[in-house]
């Protein structure tokens, strides 16, 4: 087990990221504190953690965005260490200013670093881009990744068979004094069109390509740790690796109730003909889904060979789902994969 320095770590986030933060916390034998809204008091974020700290009202910008709650949530509940999920926490200048000053530590790039690079907390939008984990000696990890994307938000994300040359300004970002996880979309051009901090789909792309844990990762980051002390010697080659998420479709604002058994509900991270796969789900039948927030129902991820056997295997979770009791965007999803896994070319968008 990695010795961190840390002892409790407040997961700034829900749904199926925020649960795989937990979970991941609690691998590495930390204590994990969730925060929720009035209406999620028993989401299955907060069931899954240590301990919980309620937020306030159910509209984001009171609870789940709320810079100054957050941040004295984090005081009152012990935590020496704090993790942003989302990309909109993550890139929070304000938010992370804010930990630091009030003693902790910070999950993720240093305020000043996030108000020169943007910091805004979009998720990259780009059609092609790289991951990595940055440190004072460059990027590691670096995995570069394809999207597909429907109304702006990602479907699917996957390892390009020709990855092509990052662009020079990649290399820079150590420079400029980012630590931790970063998402990097590429512009047309070859530019960085944006940089986000957080825990998008493409982080699972990262981590079934490298075999690595991503929450490790940043808290080895908040705690000052060397690059060598999470790569040693011997570590696999990168495998192809593809992700995919699956959404309800309810109208906005329309909340609903899950009967069925989502991916990652209940069952351990499986091989399926020599695909790793893992699942994560916000979501257990009888939950409420709430019309407040992102529809996002789950997330599967797959490391393998090659990008087709990767996505036949994450297609056949997806595809095989009994009535969720919401509507869902599972086929259209699947579609995506079929093209994917049928001639190894991208998508369309």
């Amino acid at each position: 087990m990695p010795q961190l320095g840390i002892e409790t770590v407040l997961v700034a986030g829900r749904g199926p990221a925020g649960c795989a933060a937990i979970r991941a916390c609690q691998r590495l034998g930390l204590k994990a504190v969730a925060v929720h809204s009035e209406t999620e008091r028993s989401a299955r974020h907060v069931r899954l953690a240590d301990d919980a700290v309620l937020l306030g009202p159910a509209p984001a910008a009171e609870s789940y965005l709320a810079v100054d709650r957050i941040v004295e949530a984090a005081r009152r509940s012990g935590a020496d260490t704090v993790l942003p999920v989302p990309p909109a926490l993550a890139g929070n200048a304000r938010l992370a200013g804010g930990v630091i000053a009030a003693g902790l530590r910070w999950g993720g790039p240093d305020p000043e670093v996030l108000e020169r690079l943007g910091g805004d907390g979009v998720e990259p939008a780009s059609e092609r881009g790289f991951l990595a984990w940055v440190t004072a000696e460059g990027l590691r990890f670096t995995t570069p990744v394809a999207r597909d994307r429907a109304a702006g938000i990602a479907r699917v994300s996957w390892t390009p068979g020709e990855p092509g040359r990052l662009p020079a300004a990649a290399h820079r970002l150590a420079e400029v004094g980012w630590r931790g996880l970063v998402t990097v979309g590429i512009a047309p051009d070859g530019s960085l069109a944006e940089v986000a901090a957080g825990f998008s789909l493409d982080m699972a792309v990262l981590e079934r390509s490298h075999g690595v844990d991503a929450v490790e990762l940043a808290l080895r980051s908040a705690a000052g740790l060397r690059e060598a002390d999470a790569a040693p010697e011997g570590r696999p080659a990168p495998r192809a690796a593809v992700a995919a998420q699956l959404r309800a479709t309810l109208p906005p604002g329309t909340a609903g109730r899950i009967s069925g058994r989502l991916p990652g509900a209940g069952r351990p991270p499986a091989v399926d003909d020599g695909v790793a796969l893992v699942a994560v789900s916000g979501y257990e039948p009888g939950d409420r889904l709430d019309g407040w927030y992102d529809a996002l129902l789950a997330t599967v991820s797959g490391g393998a060979d090659d990008v087709t056997a990767a996505a036949r295997a994450v297609s056949r979770v997806l595809s095989g789902l009994p009535e969720a009791g919401v509507p869902h965007d599972g086929p259209e999803v699947c579609a995506v994969l079929g093209r994917l896994a049928g001639d190894g070319a991208a998508p369309a968008t």
